[in-house]
């Protein structure tokens, strides 16, 4: 007898001090009229008080319907869990009726939702929607819950609380209404807070900030945190043990030093090589993992990760326990201790794709003095105005190259790109593409122009027409252009572009919803390649997917960049992609160009110090080093677009600002060869 085959499943259970959360074989199912969903498959976890659980894996793994789950929030009439136990402070929560349920709910265990705007009420002020809780479960008073009120705003980084009560969250920006989200969650003071994606929606900088706050609140007041995220950075950064979810089933639970340096598991060790990192040279592809995770209505036998595993072998047909590991942890794996051995490890992706020679003689696109304001009239806060979205904005990109367009929100880098598709129509400033000025094209030679100057957008989902089929979606733009008037041609390039991108062509027949986030991207990629353009303008183009099937997005965007000779304005917020993908940088703050380098000279040796913040700001997917270092944080919040600082924009935020900063507006200057920036003060 093999050793694998006397090896036993083991039991989850902790062998220490009672934990304050205890989740054994949770099963959940939601009735549709396709059939069962089986969202959750047999989970187990525990939290201890005061630890901080991630919880990861792709979209669909399951992992917010497991919170949903601890807080019985499932949908009543389709939401099913028809096995397992949930323990909380020694109390059965799926023995509780709703009232004690409620009870539970608010007061000991708290929820932050992804989209505080969504999960605020915009008609009540915050100060009800905070005190609500306060005198429900604690029985306070008016003057006593405004008080405590006050009293958690302060403590979650709100500057004039007590004014700031009496405002409605449309009057808060993303990051402080995420604040009141915290603020809301300690005001019973819970002893498990449950953040789902709490930062998603948020800049780096605000989430660093936000991220920090949490862990400091966690261990000042002992509080228990699970974080469900993609973001493996934020979990090296915070968590002090992981759990790794895989077509609703845990697939590897341990230290986050172990699962970060030692994963025990064929899809954790695939997940982590799948993430561009900051601290390292851009030398490969990006690692991949190939093909798309099962359909939660469709029972597999077997290893549930084994379709897409590069090590499958005969007896991953039969389904792999949760087997201890030697670092101590699990892992659903029947090959773990070969990949212990070091038999097995994750083939490396080959070197980088190079995109076709950069011609720097002559630009293919040229912005020049770039401005763009809008009229604002009994709009944010009833207040009018200008803003100054963009201003004196100006880089050049060559064929075959690829410019990064980095900055928090409300910076200007779509309005920049809208700009560009002419989409927005310039204040001031040129736009000239292959040496015409388009804002002198007739509507002929815009309609002509127009063909080389394609847009991927950042949700495929809401840019596809529900109504039309994968292939009428590709083949609209060549029949709008006339490009190929017989039929038969049509489908048969509708065909090589689906192939181009990856696409099997019999998915020409298949409408939007019936394919996955990276699928509909792909879709996307293809509508825009039907043109045969030179230049793509990429609008957050992999931030709605998944960890590994960005990675797969990235490398087919490499891939037609030196087939094609295409050239690319790649607008993100992830530093660590905007690095792997991008040749050049721009880095912009509040409508201004604040850097432009090449790629290793601004993420080495950043000259201005929001570069700098920036970059500190975003974590790397690695605890050793997460933990050995403190993160920047920037200070303040971003300042109204109806009342900009004068001099730099960046002088309210500005670790090294002086009264000087205050009265010049820093010109974009050349500092070293070929990189640029707009400070005084270097």
């Amino acid at each position: 007898m093999n050793k694998r085959a006397e090896m036993q499943p083991i039991s989850v259970r902790s062998q220490g001090a009672s934990p304050l959360l205890r989740v054994e074989d949770l099963h959940v199912h939601f009735l549709t009229s396709r059939g069962v969903v089986r969202a959750v498959e047999g989970l187990s976890f525990h939290i201890d008080p005061g630890e901080v659980v991630a919880i990861v894996g792709e979209s669909g793994s399951g992992k917010s319907v497991s919170a949903l789950s601890i807080m019985r929030l499932l949908p009543p009439l389709t939401g099913r869990v028809p096995r397992g136990h949930i323990t909380f402070d020694g109390k059965s929560l799926l023995d509780l009726n709703d009232e004690e349920m409620r009870e539970i709910r608010g007061r000991d265990i708290s929820m932050i939702f992804q989209e505080p705007m969504t999960s605020l009420n915009p008609i009540l002020t915050i100060g009800l929607q905070i005190t609500e809780p306060l005198q429900i479960h604690m029985g306070m008073n008016d003057a006593q819950a405004r008080a405590r009120a006050v009293e958690l705003m302060g403590l979650v980084g709100i500057p004039d609380p007590e004014r700031r009560l009496d405002q409605y969250p449309h009057q808060f920006s993303g990051g402080m209404r995420q604040r009141v989200m915290i603020a809301i969650g300690l005001a019973c003071n819970p002893k498990l807070i449950i953040a789902d994606e709490p930062t998603t929606a948020l800049d780096v900088t605000i989430q660093a900030q936000i991220l920090e706050l949490m862990k400091n609140l966690s261990h000042k007041l002992n509080i228990a945190l699970i974080i469900i995220t993609h973001n493996l950075g934020v979990v090296a950064r915070y968590a002090d043990r992981v759990v790794v979810m895989y077509a609703a089933r845990l697939v590897e639970q341990g230290e986050a030093d172990a699962v970060f340096h030692r994963p025990r598991h064929p899809y954790s060790m695939g997940l982590l090589r799948s993430v561009p990192r900051l601290d390292r040279p851009r030398s490969t592809k990006l690692e991949t993992i190939e093909g798309l995770p099962p359909h939660a209505a469709v029972s597999l036998p077997g290893c549930r990760f084994a379709p897409r595993c590069p090590y499958r072998i005969p007896v991953c047909d039969q389904e792999p326990q949760l087997y201890k590991t030697d670092t101590g942890g699990l892992s659903r794996c029947h090959r773990h201790e070969e990949i212990a051995a070091g038999k097995i490890a994750w083939a490396a992706a080959g070197p980088g794709t190079q995109a076709a020679d950069i011609m720097r003689t002559e630009p293919l696109l040229s912005v020049r003095h770039l401005t763009k304001h809008f009229e604002v009239r009994g709009g944010l806060r009833g207040a009018s105005g200008t803003v100054r979205a963009v201003e004196d904005v100006s880089f050049d990109i060559y064929p075959g190259e690829t410019l990064g367009l980095v900055g928090e929100s409300g910076c200007g880098k779509t309005t920049v790109g809208r700009m560009i598709l002419q989409l927005e129509e310039p204040t001031s400033g040129e736009i000239h593409f292959e040496g015409v000025d388009l804002a002198k094209t007739t509507a002929a030679e815009l309609k002509a122009v127009r063909r080389k100057i394609q847009v991927i957008f950042q949700d495929p989902y809401s840019s596809l027409n529900p109504r039309m089929t994968v292939g009428q979606i590709v083949g609209e733009p060549i029949h709008v252009y006339r490009l190929m008037p017989d039929a038969k041609k049509i489908q048969e390039r509708i065909a090589q572009l689906l192939e181009q991108v990856g696409l099997r062509p019999e998915m020409a027949a298949r409408y939007p919803h019936q394919l996955s986030g990276g699928q509909r991207q792909r879709v996307g990629i293809a509508r825009a390649l039907a043109m045969e353009p030179t230049f793509i303008v990429c609008d957050e183009a992999v931030s709605a997917l998944d960890v590994s099937i960005q990675g797969q997005i990235i490398n087919l965007l490499e891939d037609l960049q030196r087939r094609l000779g295409l050239a690319y304005l790649f607008i993100a917020h992830d530093l660590a992609v905007v690095r792997h993908i991008s040749m050049r940088v721009v880095v912009m703050y509040f409508g201004r160009i604040m850097e432009i380098a090449d790629r290793d000279a601004i993420y080495k040796d950043p000259l201005h110090p929001y570069t700098k913040v920036l970059l500190d700001a975003a974590p790397i997917p690695d605890p050793a080093i997460e933990k050995g270092r403190e993160p920047r944080l920037i200070k303040g919040e971003l300042p109204s677009h109806l009342a900009p600082p004068a001099g730099c924009v960046f002088n309210t935020r500005c670790p090294l600002a002086s009264q000087e900063c205050s009265q010049i507006v820093p010109p974009l200057v050349e500092k070293r060869p070929g990189h640029y920036a707009a400070c005084i003060k270097i």
